[in-house]
């Protein structure tokens, strides 16, 4: 095992890594910069494109409402299935009816999303957090396009912030920008984080969690999410998540805390690495015991391909 010290400690990171959060922050959303802004519409405009261009139908066929709702009966026609026959109204009628069913949309799709301190780190072009934006926006335009409500909670060690299911444009923005710009508080907690999640969403929901699970990966609330909830787990990981650089001595960070520490990279680092494989291995245990589904994102790949083959894999697993 990884002392103590050092479990909580991410990753080395070059100079040009962000700056812990500031505790002292205030909680109120601060007025978004102009190159946060400009972000926020280049996601809106690459995740619309990609939802556009397939992403909304992959959606659709694995992300389903509740079931169907009688509409109404109207006179046979050939080629209806005669499973669909009203014997009771051919009966009354004289003539062969069958029964008209529509899909019940009336489907939520619910974010929750780890912004603890370890989600602002990112050895390639992108960090954590931002990778968790994009994949939430084109998962919620694709929800928009479809007709269903989208809603999102913000957690670190509790729930930061609770954004109701809305179905419009405008609401997809704020969410994306809350996950870019919401300020993290304290440490990652994720049992606490999604359990007050679950206590406050009602409705059934397809439930997406994101988080990078470098802490525990909360088996209670996942079961209890699993339980009620139509529930999807998406890890977000960096390469250097497993990796310290085999020097000494190094200088580490921990993002969430702050607390500086000088480890000797060449004895910790095999150790480090072989307690984040089991870590991995204990979350992958989990999700298959509990028969949910998982994806895993990297900050140094494109994330549409692994997305798309995840939508392929649930609809044949849904459909065979």
């Amino acid at each position: 095992m990884v002392p103590e010290a050092l479990a909580r400690i991410l990753p080395w990171r070059g100079s040009g890594e962000r700056q812990p959060p500031n505790p002292e922050r205030p909680a109120e959303r601060p007025r978004l910069p102009k190159d946060l802004a400009r972000k926020v519409r280049r996601i809106e405009i690459a995740t619309k494109r990609l939802v556009d261009h397939g992403v909304a139908g992959e959606y659709h066929s694995v992300f389903k409402g509740r079931g169907v709702e009688f509409a109404e009966v109207r006179p046979y026609q050939p080629g209806d299935d005669i499973r669909s026959i009203d014997w009771n109204v051919t009966a009354r009628m004289g003539e062969p009816f069958v029964k008209k069913y529509v899909e019940e949309r009336d489907l939520t799709v619910f974010l929750t999303v780890d912004v603890s301190g370890s989600l602002s780190f990112g050895s390639r072009a992108i960090v954590k957090r931002d990778l968790a934006a994009e994949v939430a926006a084109l998962l919620s335009f694709a929800a928009v396009r479809n007709g269903d409500r989208v809603g999102a909670a913000l957690i670190s060690d509790g729930m930061d912030l609770f954004l109701p299911p809305r179905s419009r444009r405008t609401h997809v923005l704020r969410l994306t920008r809350e996950i870019l710009v919401h300020p993290a508080a304290g440490r990652t907690d994720l049992e606490t984080g999604l359990s007050r999640v679950l206590a406050t969403l009602k409705r059934p929901s397809v439930l997406f969690v994101l988080s990078d699970f470098l802490e525990a990966s909360c088996p209670r609330a996942l079961k209890a999410a699993a339980a009620r909830h139509d529930l999807v787990v998406i890890e977000i990981v960096d390469p250097r998540d497993a990796e310290l650089p085999a020097v000494a001595p190094v200088v580490l960070r921990d993002a969430e805390t702050g607390e500086v520490a000088v480890v000797h990279g060449e004895r910790l680092a095999a150790e480090h690495a072989e307690h984040w494989r089991r870590g991995r291995a204990d979350l992958r245990r989990s999700l298959r015991k509990l028969g949910v589904d998982h994806l895993v994102l990297r900050t140094d790949r494109p994330y549409l391909g692994p997305v798309v083959a995840f939508f392929e894999a649930r609809r044949r697993r849904l459909y065979r």
